[in-house]
């Protein structure tokens, strides 16, 4: 461990590797959006808890939770589900680039979600971030039109995914003012599968029947893009600058559309490319912008 805080890039190139394995991982399930969302998140609390109950510090938190900080959690927990549900859906409907290339505007509606209900406001720079973001999921929209099909309802639900997750990202800034990240991420990732599994019974879908890859599928998932991607981030926050953390989350969409050129022949058409580097260049300016704003307040 002692070597890796050494050398916390080779942790940020797992991390990247993790989560745009998402994306493809998806792509092998049979099962339904729902479903493998559902098996997604089971595997993370079934693989979490014997670390959250086999710590003492931790059983304690869990235990003395604010029961106003729980509830946002389970509020938090319901729009992850949204989420994920929303972007499994997408994957089905359209290429791995767009839906990726979308669904990484996330920080643009977290910032737009802070001024709009939390009084936040917008720098110029930041305005101008987000019109180049939004062109650049235009872009995207448009190639996907003229490609017909289920693919500009696959961009529909890719911003949908991008929005409830800034949903659950801004109630998530409020609750984590009061308990650990690890205490914080079990019950909003327990909340998250209750949330997937009733959405599943009350639609009358079982949870059965989809073959053994299916239920592999929710596993590899869960270690690698749940435990293995977006928990390393959070891990290297504490060796790294928050805007550089943010920044190469930005490697997903490229790194996942390589994936899915090499393993199903995606390749993008030239205007989707050029839609998915632009919508990337926004969200990275805007994170350029963000982070230079935070260093003037510190100063």
């Amino acid at each position: 461990m002692k070597f890796l805080e050494k050398h916390p890039m080779i942790m940020i190139v797992i991390g990247i590797i993790g989560i745009s394995l998402s994306a493809i991982f998806v792509k092998y399930s049979e099962a339904l959006s729902v479903v493998t969302a559902a098996y997604r998140l089971l595997w993370t609390v079934v693989l979490m808890t014997p670390v959250v109950l086999g710590k003492k510090e931790i059983r304690r938190e869990l235990a003395g939770s604010d029961k106003k900080t729980v509830a946002l959690c389970a509020v938090s927990g319901i729009f992850l589900a949204l989420h994920f549900t929303s972007w499994f859906e997408s994957l089905n409907q359209t290429s791995v680039a767009s839906s990726t290339a979308i669904v990484c505007t996330e920080v643009i509606w977290v910032a737009l979600g802070f001024c709009v209900f939390l009084k936040g406001r917008l720098s110029k720079a930041a305005v101008g971030s987000i019109a180049v973001t939004v062109a650049g999921s235009l872009l995207i929209a448009l190639s996907d039109y003229s490609a017909g099909g289920n693919h500009l309802a696959g961009d529909g639900l890719a911003l949908a995914a991008a929005v409830f997750s800034a949903v659950y990202t801004l109630i998530g800034r409020e609750a984590r003012k009061h308990m650990s990240t690890t205490v914080y991420t079990y019950i909003v990732y327990v909340f998250c599968a209750l949330a997937l599994c009733i959405s599943t019974a009350v639609s009358g879908l079982s949870f059965t029947g989809y073959g053994a890859a299916s239920v592999v599928v929710g596993l590899l998932l869960a270690v690698f893009s749940t435990l293995l991607g977006h928990s390393i981030f959070s891990w290297c926050l504490k060796f790294l600058s928050p805007s550089f953390v943010s920044a190469s989350k930005l490697c997903e969409p490229v790194v996942a559309a390589v994936f899915a050129a090499v393993l199903f022949a995606e390749i993008p058409a030239i205007l989707a490319v050029a839609g998915g580097f632009v919508t990337i260049g926004g969200v990275l300016l805007y994170s350029r912008v963000e982070s230079h704003s935070e260093a003037q307040e510190k100063t």
